[in-house]
């Protein structure tokens, strides 16, 4: 299940940075609904927002070091274990599809941009939902032990 999901939420956010890049010059925006969403082409040589930019090779490490202690994490799972299953298979297909792109191009492809926050892409959707994911199942389980 987990390289199920995980190929899924990678295979998609790869295919539209695929597309992105092949149709979209960098540093152009174009609106779909306008002063609202746009898709921007960013090369994002940082993180999230940008942080750490251009360190490349700290930012390969942490992402690998991220898809090893998910992948590790998981096999402890049970298959009731649904919430967190889901949620380590989106922030293993995000993280895999950005550190696809660092790995070949030194840069992420950043494209879904509402204006009102930093440009990011679809694998960046996946970590965060993810990770809500996995804390929300931490969360419904302390409240079943406390009760």
């Amino acid at each position: 299940m987990l390289f199920i999901l995980a190929f899924a939420f990678f295979f998609f956010d790869f295919l539209l940075k695929i597309m992105i890049d092949h149709f979209i010059p960098p540093a152009t925006s174009i609106p779909i609904v306008k002063g609202f969403l746009h898709l921007t082409y960013v090369q994002n040589t940082g993180a999230a927002f940008g942080i750490l930019p251009n360190q490349r090779p700290l930012l390969v490490l942490i992402g690998v070091v991220v898809c090893v202690v998910i992948i590790y994490l998981f096999k402890d799972t049970k298959p009731s274990e649904l919430l967190l299953r889901l949620g380590y298979g989106a922030v293993l297909g995000g993280s895999l599809s950005n550190l696809l792109d660092r790995i070949i191009h030194g840069y992420v492809i950043d494209y879904i941009d509402f204006r009102i926050f930093p440009v990011f892409n679809f694998g960046d959707v996946a970590i965060n939902l993810g990770v809500f994911f996995i804390i929300l199942d931490i969360l419904l389980r302390r409240k079943e032990c406390t009760r």
